[in-house]
């Protein structure tokens, strides 16, 4: 995920949530999105 840009990231998160996919997949985003310090709405 480290090449992934910021706002990619945002959006595949975003994505994810909304499609429903694999618990664990999202998760391994918002391990990703916390250690770059980004916080989306529906995340927080």
């Amino acid at each position: 995920m480290n090449q992934m840009s910021d706002d990619l990231l945002l959006e595949a998160y975003m994505k994810a949530r909304e499609l429903g996919l694999n618990a664990e997949f999202i998760s391994l985003i918002e391990k990703e999105l916390k250690r770059r310090s980004l916080y989306p709405k529906a995340y927080i």
